[in-house]
């Protein structure tokens, strides 16, 4: 009986180890057959780390090759909290605060995860890096990044725009160009030990395409002038906004472009919405008695008029419909040239019924109001420009003394210089080139012409009638001592909450060009609400005259030596033969 128990007891040994043996080789046959690819996936990613390569965002030259943007390498500190005790955690916090200048809850919720990398603070300031290192805190680390740096801090800073902190472009040309700037990401797999350390070996690696880098057509000289002179005006006569537009009159390059009020490049977080508005493009308004220049240039054009043609101005009150319409002083009989000189509304009115309707708004979209002027920026709008059928009874009273439409600076500088060129309505640009890291040019913007919109002739005998607003009318605080000049005043009324004209708010303009016999520049002026003073001719001439002065005394010293580009030969051709 004992014998009998005993080998049942063996053999019930031995078939619970056969059991065991059999389920052993089934599971490794399970594991080889159907788990291999997922343990081996395992197994790689825990020797072998996978690393993004950054490229290199590319750099940003204005047209003198002087840096406006460009990448700099700093430290971002990272932390491995299972590497440090918690009790050490608390001291950590207590001491990277004052230096990191992040709030408690902040380093409390990152050093207490369960994990073996956290990020603590992305592209520090090289003094807080240094802070860092001497606390010696163990389980601390940095990695190189790449960080923007803008070196001029709040110049051009509604053209460049800027970049987040993952280098993508989120404003002016760094968002519009975004592209050609990012570059394209490489990537690395680096062994590690079994501790989960790095080792400096590699097994694969496909390195960064660094972006390429823009060159503008802006100039860091002039748009440092202008700024100068925009900053002035604004902060005189206390306005809400300001803006201005330097442009070459010959083929549409935007030499400077600025807005106020502003921002810090380097500091872009701390401004709001307000200070980062590209005024310039975005910003919709009526531009006033400047608009005349369309209506002018209209008339002489279809030949409905000559210089010398006179009207009667109605004693400074005139009835179109049912809107009584008013001059900013009574005037008489004017000739053609006296009504653009002194800019009656009256005689305005009486130009533009004779040119009709229809007519008047084919100029009107002929020098490209109502429609993109398909600038390189973001942001930008097209304006307001009705179509006849939709024009009420004093709507011809209305649009050509600049109301009933909404424009910006921007187009108000390209139809100004349509004028200047000889007639053509040219595509502003501020990018003129893209080059490699080497200093291959792999795209090129040539200047482009949109269409042919006012004969030679007509835009010689505007450009004389615009020099007399500036000798005899309106504009005389724009007048220079070295340089003639052309241009336009505007005063217009801006809108109350309530839909109506307000008699407190208005938007002071003045647009110009120079020289007179060969325009080198267009310049636009535009001031939101300024007081006391409000007439364009007080507050937005002087700026123009200041600006234009500065800019053709730099040009003519930067240009003595240097030959007319081939693209300036064509579009003179073109403007002059056309």
């Amino acid at each position: 009986m004992y014998i009998i128990n005993y080998r049942r007891r063996i053999d019930g040994v031995f078939l619970f180890f056969v059991l065991f043996l059999f389920c052993c080789a089934a599971r490794l046959l399970f594991i080889q057959f159907f788990r291999s690819d997922f343990l081996k996936a395992i197994a790689l990613r825990q020797h072998n780390l996978y690393v993004e390569l950054e490229p290199k965002r590319g750099s940003i030259y204005d047209a003198n090759l002087k840096v406006q943007a460009q990448n700099i390498s700093v430290d971002s500190l990272y932390a491995c909290p299972d590497q440090i005790k918690d009790r050490e955690k608390e001291k950590i916090i207590r001491q990277l605060m004052p230096v990191l200048k992040a709030d408690y809850a902040y380093l409390k919720n990152r050093l207490f995860r369960k994990k073996s990398f956290v990020w603590l603070a992305r592209k520090i300031e090289p003094w807080q890096s240094e802070a860092v290192k001497n606390l010696k805190i163990k389980g601390l680390g940095f990695i190189k990044e790449s960080k923007r740096c803008y070196p001029n801090s709040y110049l051009a800073s509604h053209v460049l725009g800027f970049s987040g902190l993952d280098n993508t472009g989120l404003e002016g040309l760094e968002l519009y160009y975004d592209k050609y700037l990012k570059g394209e990401p490489g990537w690395a797999l680096f062994l590690r030990d079994a501790r989960q350390n790095k080792l400096d070996i590699f097994k694969k690696m496909v390195y960064p395409h660094d972006g390429y880098d823009l060159v503008l057509t802006i100039d860091e000289v002039i748009q440092y002038i202008a700024e100068r002179e925009l900053d002035k005006v604004f902060n005189h006569y206390r306005a809400k906004g300001a803006s201005i537009v330097v442009m070459d009159a010959r083929n549409g390059a935007v030499l400077a472009l600025a807005n106020r009020p502003t921002y810090d490049l380097n500091e872009y977080g701390r401004s709001d919405m307000q200070a980062r508005r590209n005024r310039a493009v975005c910003d919709l308004f009526e531009p006033g008695s400047v608009f005349k220049i369309v209506t002018a240039s209209a008339a002489l054009e279809e030949k409905k008029v000559k210089e010398e043609d006179r009207f009667f101005c109605e004693n400074g009150s005139y009835r179109v419909a049912t809107h009584l319409l008013h001059d900013h002083r009574p005037h008489g009989w004017l000739t053609f040239k006296e009504v653009i000189t002194q800019s009656s509304n009256i005689g305005t009115t009486k130009v533009a019924q004779i040119i009709g309707e229809g007519p008047l708004y084919d100029y009107i979209r002929l020098f490209g109001f109502g429609s993109r002027s398909g600038v390189d920026l973001p942001g930008e709008i097209s304006g307001i420009a009705k179509e006849p059928r939709l024009w009420s009874k004093i709507s011809i009273s209305a649009i050509p003394m600049g109301q009933e439409i909404g424009v910006t600076a921007l187009q108000l500088a390209g139809a100004m210089s349509v004028i200047a060129n000889g007639g053509n309505l040219l595509r502003p640009y501020l990018v003129s080139e893209i080059k490699d890291k080497y200093g291959q040019v792999i795209k090129e913007f040539p200047p482009q012409v949109l269409n042919r919109v006012i004969s030679v002739d007509t835009a010689s005998r505007m450009r004389k009638l615009l020099a007399g607003v500036v000798e005899e009318g309106t504009g005389k605080l724009a007048r220079m001592k070295n340089f003639s000049c052309a241009g336009k005043t505007g005063t217009a009324q801006k809108l109350d909450a309530n839909g109506r004209y307000s008699h407190d708010s208005f938007i002071a303009s003045f647009v110009g060009f120079a020289p007179v016999e060969e325009p080198l520049i267009t310049v636009a002026v535009i001031v939101d609400d300024p007081h006391p003073y409000y007439f364009g001719g007080v507050v937005s001439a002087p700026v123009f005259k200041n600006v234009a002065e500065d800019v053709l005394n730099y040009l003519k010293a930067k240009n003595a030596d240097k030959p007319v580009s081939k693209e300036v030969i064509a579009l003179n051709e073109t403007r002059f033969f056309n």
